[in-house]
């Protein structure tokens, strides 16, 4: 019975005093992120990917573009600090005419490993990034469509797009 108190205070003691040292790296400044790679000789567009309350949205929303123009576009990530398991997004273009339900159903199954973004589904991305957690940026490099048009653009992470977070490339 002394040996189990005696473990059971050790053990307590252990954990109080590792208690203050996860909070301090918990709160200890993460390094700089690396440099963004030059814009590729394609127009810098920057969209900010956030939530407010239950609704998600870019900004802007809707982004323009010449046919075949190359674009070098920088997401980044906004809101309160979460584990990127729990927030992320994402910037898929997709064709026009792709069924957006169906393909976050497949970006679903998917799964985070995938960024959401389904590879059966390559013929209808013209453009994605990689899941970017909050406060990160991610980057895309893409050529704009050659047929003037509306191309709608979504992040993947399940419940964004349902929750507002679509958008329109308009090629003119």
């Amino acid at each position: 019975m002394k040996r189990v108190s005696i473990c059971l205070v050790l053990a307590a003691a252990a954990l109080w005093t590792a208690r203050p040292m996860a909070q301090a790296a918990a709160s200890a400044p993460k390094p700089a992120p690396k440099a963004a790679p030059a814009a590729a000789g394609g127009r810098l567009l920057e969209l900010t990917a956030a939530q407010t309350g239950a609704k998600f949205s870019y900004n802007p929303s809707t982004i323009t573009a010449k046919p075949g123009e190359t674009i070098h576009l920088r997401l980044k990530a906004a809101g309160p600090p979460m584990p990127k398991m729990a927030m992320a997004h994402n910037f898929v273009l997709l064709k026009p005419g792709t069924k957006i339900d169906a393909f976050e159903n497949d970006a679903l199954a998917a799964g985070m490993p995938a960024n959401f973004i389904p590879a059966k589904r390559k013929a209808d991305i013209l453009a994605s990034t990689p899941l970017a957690g909050i406060g990160d940026t991610v980057e895309t490099t893409f050529k704009a469509p050659l047929k003037p048009g509306s191309y709608p653009f979504v992040c993947t992470f399940p419940g964004h797009e349902a929750g507002g977070m679509k958008g329109t490339l308009v090629v003119k």
